[in-house]
C-alpha cells in the first residue's frame, strides 16, 4: 500500500511556513512505487403517477413497467461508471515529456526522503508527519534540479455556491518552450485523498482508487480530472440520496489549485539522517559572562577522591 502524505487542512508552524496540525496518519510508511503516481508514460424520466381510480390490472402492468425501468436505470448507471473509468484512464495516459521529467524527480525525492529518516525543523519525521516541511524539501530538490519550483498557497473568498478556504501545494513553471509559452505543472502530494468520501458508493470508490496518490501534471489535465471526479461525486450522492457538501463541488475543488496563489521559493532547513533532533546546548546561569568579566582568571582541574 502506498504511503499517504498527511493532509494539510489548516496547517502548522514549520520554519517560515505557518499552519495548524489537524491529524497525522498512523499507518507505517511503505515503499513508494509507480502506482503512487498512477501515470502511464507514454436518461429517461420516471413514469407518471397512477390515479386511485385505475384498476388492479393496470397497477400490475405498471409494476412490470417499473421493473423494466429499474433494469434500464441499472444499465444506465453501469454504462456511466464504465465511461468515467475510460475517460479517467485516458486522461492519465496522456502526459508530456516535461511532466514525466518532473514526476521522475519528485518520485526520486520522495524515495530518498523516506529512506534517509529525515527530521524537519519541527522535530517530526518528514516522510510521514510533516507535510509542509516535506513540500519545502521537495521544492528545494526540484530547484536544485533546475526547475522553477515553489510552494503555492491559494486563497479564495466565499460565494453563494462555496465557502471560503485556502490550500497549499507545489508547482513548477517552465518557460523553455518559447512557442507554447509558459507551462505550469501542479504537484499535489495528497491528490487521491482530496476526493475520498467516507460514505461513498463502491463505484465511486473504485474510480477514486484509479487516481494517483501524488499528482504531477499540467493545469489543463488537472482541470479535466476535477470535472470527472466532481461529476462522479454528484452522481454518487444522487444515487445514495444524500446531500452533496459545497466542498465537494467542482467550483470548490478548482479553487484549491486553480485560484490565484502566493508562490514561496524559500525552503526550511532540515536535518538529514537523524531519528531525533540534536539537543541544544544549555548554559548555566552560574557561569553567565564569567569569562568575560574575569578574562585573566584561569581554571585549574581539581581531582576528586
Amino acid at each position: 500500500m502506498a504511503t499517504r502524505i498527511p493532509e494539510n487542512r489548516c496547517g502548522w508552524m514549520c520554519g517560515t511556513y505557518c499552519h495548524e496540525l489537524e491529524y497525522f496518519p498512523t499507518q507505517p510508511a511503505a515503499s513508494l512505487s509507480d502506482m503512487v503516481f498512477g501515470f502511464l508514460e507514454d436518461g429517461e424520466g420516471l413514469p407518471g403517477s397512477i390515479s386511485s381510480e385505475e384498476g388492479c390490472g393496470e397497477i400490475e402492468n405498471f409494476d412490470e413497467d417499473e421493473e423494466k425501468d429499474d433494469i434500464g436505470n441499472v444499465e444506465e448507471d453501469k454504462s456511466y461508471w464504465e465511461n468515467q473509468h475510460q475517460i479517467l484512464q485516458a486522461t492519465l495516459r496522456r502526459t508530456s515529456s516535461l511532466e514525466s521529467r518532473i514526476r521522475s524527480t519528485t518520485k526520486e525525492a520522495l524515495k530518498e526522503i523516506q529512506s534517509a529518516n529525515t527530521v524537519c525543523a519541527c522535530a517530526r519525521p518528514l516522510a510521514s508527519s510533516c507535510r509542509n516541511c516535506l513540500m519545502g524539501e521537495i521544492s528545494g530538490r526540484l530547484q536544485n534540479a533546475g526547475y522553477n519550483s515553489a510552494i503555492c498557497k491559494s486563497k479564495w473568498r466565499s460565494s453563494s455556491d462555496i465557502p471560503s478556504g485556502e490550500h497549499t501545494f507545489l508547482d513548477v513553471i517552465d518557460n523553455s518552450g518559447s512557442k507554447k509559452g509558459e507551462v505550469r505543472v501542479i504537484i499535489e502530494l495528497n491528490f487521491r485523498a482530496e476526493f475520498e468520501m467516507a460514505r461513498a458508493s463502491e463505484d465511486y470508490n473504485r474510480l477514486v482508487q484509479r487516481l494517483p496518490e501524488v499528482y504531477v501534471g499540467k493545469v489543463e489535465r488537472l482541470s479535466t480530472l476535477i470535472k470527472i471526479l466532481c461529476s462522479a461525486a454528484k452522481k454518487c450522492m444522487k444515487e445514495k440520496k444524500m446531500h452533496m457538501g459545497p466542498w465537494r463541488k467542482q467550483k470548490y475543488m478548482q479553487a484549491k489549485w486553480l485560484s490565484p496563489c502566493k508562490r514561496t521559493t524559500s525552503t526550511p532547513n532540515l536535518s538529514m539522517g537523524y531519528s531525533n533532533p540534536l539537543p541544544k546546548p544549555r548554559a548555566s546561569m552560574l557561569t553567565v559572562d564569567l569569562l568575560e568579566k574575569l578574562p585573566n582568571v584561569r581554571c585549574t582541574a581539581v581531582e576528586v577522591v
